[in-house]
């Protein structure tokens, strides 16, 4: 399963950059690829994000509940700072999709 998954990764960029109107016209190979690399960098870089930002929400979350279990008086305080800790994670995650809107529609490396 994780080979057919890098492999459709791997070959996204392609299938974007396979325009039929460009397909005979060598002389934007570059900017196709540049495209292509664009977009399958975004998609990997975005779901990497991603999955990182879970896996620290799921610790934050359950670090938040095993200290309410042994400390009940707590839990408030508890509870309001791993919401702190939760919009930072998050809010990484959105810099990252910030950064693969730039990279795939704005890109800075098409002249």
């Amino acid at each position: 399963m994780k080979v057919l998954l890098v492999m459709f990764f791997g070959f996204l960029g392609f299938a974007y950059a396979a325009d039929a109107g460009n397909a005979m016209n060598m002389g934007n190979m570059g900017v196709d690829m540049i495209k292509a690399y664009s977009i399958a960098g975004g998609v990997i870089g975005l779901g990497i994000a991603a999955l990182g930002g879970a896996i620290g929400m799921g610790h934050a979350a359950a670090a938040a509940i095993s200290g309410t279990a042994r400390n009940p008086g707590i839990g408030g305080k508890l509870i309001g700072t791993m919401f702190i800790a939760l919009a930072l994670i998050e809010a990484q995650v959105i810099y990252t999709l910030v950064f693969a809107v730039i990279a795939i529609y704005m890109n800075p490396f098409i002249g």
